[in-house]
């Protein structure tokens, strides 16, 4: 199957979770965040404004804002695709993008450099157990890992993982997948409860 008609079927999945179900979701994932060694010991995270039917990253933004942590989030340079992570301390700071995404206002914003980003969490939409991701097909992500250091994971649905994930020389794989069911390690293809 073409990583774009394996992208459609899951959207199609999880576009039929019914959006109480999704809030109960996102929320035990975000739990299972919060207490994972990897949020706790990040002082600054780079993370995306989640749009239905992706997890919905605000519960984890408000808490880590409420633990002291700092938050990241992209704003997409189109004619390069590449990111520029700018701190927000509020939703205030955030304008409505192409295609309805949120990112932050350049004049009220810092830039912060890849290399204070402890810990970076990474949007998709498929996920196969080793960690590599389909996302929803800028390849923004891609070149930004590509000399990334800190930690990876990833926030998704069952439903998004366990997939068969086409992968190429240039796709580096999320370090960890965390599910309403369970915490995936991909570098140990290890399932933790």
């Amino acid at each position: 199957m073409s990583k774009k008609s394996l992208r459609n079927q899951v959207l199609g999945t999880l576009n039929s979770i019914n959006r109480i179900e999704h809030l109960e979701k996102s929320s035990v994932i975000t739990k299972r965040v919060l207490i994972s060694e990897e949020f706790q010991s990040a002082d600054t995270i780079g993370i995306t404004i989640s749009r239905y039917p992706e997890v919905d990253t605000r519960l984890l933004i408000e808490a880590a804002w409420t633990a002291g942590k700092r938050i990241a989030v992209p704003k997409c340079i189109h004619g390069t695709r590449e990111m520029d992570f700018r701190l927000i301390t509020s939703y205030d700071s955030l304008e409505t993008v192409y295609m309805g995404l949120l990112e932050p206002i350049i004049t009220e914003t810092i830039s912060v450099e890849k290399k204070d980003i402890d810990l970076q969490i990474v949007p998709g939409v498929v996920f196969s157990d080793e960690g590599y991701r389909i996302g929803f097909g800028g390849g923004y992500y891609d070149r930004y890992m590509s000399d990334y250091n800190g930690d990876t994971l990833s926030l998704a649905f069952a439903e998004q993982t366990g997939h068969v994930v086409p992968s190429e020389h240039h796709d580096i794989p999320v370090s960890k997948i965390v599910t309403e069911e369970k915490v995936i390690n991909c570098q140990k293809k290890d399932f933790c409860k």
